[in-house]
């Protein structure tokens, strides 16, 4: 008999718990479109204030929210400055370039991380030959930065720069609780400094569906627009609201299960010769780690992984990404490092299976 699928892929592959989905049962809904939800107008309000800011606007996905963001601060032919491996300017399509007509400045981090002087001459000067500055985008945590924080010192210098210069700012902060939690500073003050804030519910929160956009009562009466130009408006949507209700009152605190399961499988990474962990310190729930060319490429180590009931992410030819979140639990990932550690002392030419 196969042992279970443990699926490390993404935090986004969570379930609804029994909980969440006798809340969606029983939801109270009306139109939203018409404003007439109660259970999304609760869930608005909820965020918005968990995150001290004036309102909140509830759109399906964490893409919609960063694009909504985005263009509410910038018209087309303006640019906006961010990380070089984000989410906005890496893994959304272009976006921001085919449905409003921006352009992007990507500046390189340190595994996501910006330094402010980085982006002192970021800011294009004026004249009729550039693209007008003006916006600064962060992601916390960074994704391909395998869960990197911005540290707060940093944001607050970035964001108050940004500000002095007349730019805007806006927070991809898709897995923001996780370096609330993490670090111990509170989403207010990460919020703080942001214009627009973005945030999941389908991450590691584990609803189903469903992120939010939050600021100013201005810009979020303007965003409600811009969501139904993106097709985003939805009815009955106190069905998901729900969920995410749900997460927000139960699945933040236990974030910090999920980090320490992230240490636990790269304490085991950390054990083998022919894997480097990248970068070596894990912060929250990503674990990146390279593949010596000597053993193989990274597909092919998943695929070995994949054999043995455990799936994680090639993100590179020689890099392999695991996220741990709800669904998984520490024997989960006590299989998973007695998982990588026999695979990782077989050499590509040899079986990959039976006990090595």
């Amino acid at each position: 008999m196969r042992p279970s699928i443990i699926d490390l892929r993404s935090d986004t592959l969570t379930k609804p718990t029994r909980e969440m989905r006798a809340a969606m049962a029983a939801a109270e809904v009306g139109d939203d479109c018409n404003r007439e939800d109660p259970t999304v107008a609760k869930l608005e309000e909820r965020i918005a204030a968990m995150l001290d800011k004036e309102a909140a606007l509830f759109v399906p996905s964490g893409t919609m929210s960063n694009q909504i963001g985005i263009r509410l601060h910038c018209s087309p032919g303006d640019e906006f400055i961010c990380e070089a491996n984000c989410h906005i300017y890496n893994f959304e399509q272009g976006a921001f370039a085919q449905l409003s007509g921006l352009a992007a400045r990507p500046v390189e981090g340190e595994f996501g991380v910006l330094r402010p002087d980085q982006l002192v001459d970021a800011i294009r000067p004026e004249g009729d030959l550039f693209s007008r500055t003006k916006l600064v985008c962060l992601e916390i945590t960074h994704n391909r930065g395998a869960g990197r924080i911005q540290p707060y010192e940093s944001v607050e210098c970035i964001c108050r720069w940004a500000h002095e210069k007349g730019l805007s700012t806006h927070l991809d902060g898709a897995r923001l609780f996780n370096a609330v939690v993490a670090t111990g500073i509170a989403a207010p003050n990460w919020a703080v400094n942001f214009d627009t804030v973005s945030c999941c519910f389908s991450k590691g929160l584990g609803a189903p569906v469903g992120s939010a956009l939050c600021g100013s009562k201005s810009a979020i009466q303007q965003a409600r627009r811009h969501r139904r130009a993106l097709g985003g408006s939805m009815r009955q949507a106190g069905v998901v609201a729900a969920a995410a209700l749900v997460a927000l009152d139960h699945h933040v605190d236990r974030l910090a299960v999920d980090h320490a399961h992230a240490r636990l499988l790269a304490d085991a990474i950390a054990e083998c010769e022919a894997l480097e962990l990248w970068p070596k310190t894990v912060e929250t729930n990503i674990v990146i780690f390279r593949i010596e060319p000597s053993w193989g490429t990274a597909k092919e180590f998943a695929a070995a992984a994949r054999e043995r009931g455990v799936l994680m992410l090639a993100i590179a030819p020689q890099a392999v990404r695991a996220v741990t979140h709800l669904d998984v639990s520490r024997a989960d990932i006590e299989r998973t490092a007695n998982v990588v550690q026999k695979i990782s002392t077989c050499r590509q030419g040899t079986s990959s299976s039976g006990g090595h």
